[in-house]
């Protein structure tokens, strides 16, 4: 089997010249390029009011789907919280029609909004430790920065893509359900979650299972999204859950955000793999 031979001291001058520009010009000129689209990212996440140190602003959201028109309503986002939220609910059965709002004292904070920006903002922090003045002298440093980047961006997309898998008896408990006026039905719960680039509202309608019923009581695990049937225990009751109600709206920022991220993810993936070509001779030696 042939091997692959060495380079000749030529060859080995003339990538060493080149790795040497990599890592003093080029790495910078990513590393600028990648604050440039972070910054943005941020800024997507503060949506000031009026200037940089303004409060953010209030957008309003009107919730609806393809599939169902039980509930209507608009939930009004104030940077990483829900200030505000005006909820229908249609009554399958009776269509009785329910109606309630936010208490005006209270806010909701969407811990994903608020966890995406602080992996943004510690992206940022590590990418300012490394200014224009800084020299870096390996290939290894070079690829150690791009790793501790590219974990907090892929920790802030996955913060957005990733809602959390909660149990029934977590959502009940949960404070969402007490934000609410009137108080909402014990027969009702809500929740409030980030998928993607959308804000989505879940209204799961429940009734008792009886002490005498013949139906194998098993508790549902966590899921982002129960389904009708599913069981739980809350309390003294058994409780299954009878209609699921899903609306959504779009968040353009977030999708803007999701953008700046993937964008990022790959100058990061680019840089490495311009690295890892100089691997079989530069040996983490310093220039």
């Amino acid at each position: 089997m042939a091997t692959a031979m060495a380079p000749t001291s030529v060859e080995r001058a003339v990538l060493e010249e080149e790795f040497r520009w990599l890592l003093h010009d080029e790495v910078h000129a990513v590393l600028r390029q990648l604050q440039d689209i972070l910054k943005e990212a941020s800024l997507r996440f503060t949506l000031p009011g009026s200037g940089m140190e303004g409060p953010a602003k209030q957008e309003n959201f009107i919730l609806g789907s393809s599939g169902t028109d039980q509930v209507k309503g608009v939930l009004t986002l104030q940077g990483d919280a829900l200030s505000q939220a005006d909820v229908n609910l249609k009554m399958p059965r009776n269509n009785q029609l329910l109606h309630f709002a936010f208490r005006e004292d209270k806010q909701w904070k969407l811990q994903q909004i608020q966890d995406a920006r602080n992996h943004v903002s510690q992206a940022i922090y590590l990418l300012n430790n490394r200014d224009e003045s800084y020299q870096f002298r390996t290939g290894a440093e070079v690829l150690k920065l791009m790793d501790a980047v590219m974990l907090q961006l892929t920790r802030a997309r996955n913060r957005l893509t990733t809602p959390a898998t909660l149990t029934l008896p977590e959502i009940a408990a949960s404070g969402l359900t007490r934000m609410f006026t009137p108080a909402l039905p014990s027969d009702l719960l809500v929740n409030v979650y980030i998928n993607l680039n959308k804000l989505c509202l879940t209204v799961y309608q429940l009734h008792t299972l009886q002490p005498n019923s013949t139906k194998n009581f098993r508790p549902a695990g966590g899921s982002v999204l129960h389904s009708p049937g599913a069981m739980f225990e809350w309390g003294s009751q058994r409780l299954e859950v009878s209609h699921v109600h899903k609306v959504e709206s779009v968040i353009p920022w977030l999708n803007d955000a999701l953008v700046f991220f993937t964008v990022s993810l790959q100058l990061c993936q680019q840089l490495k793999d311009k690295i890892s070509v100089f691997s079989s001779y530069w040996s983490y030696r310093p220039f």
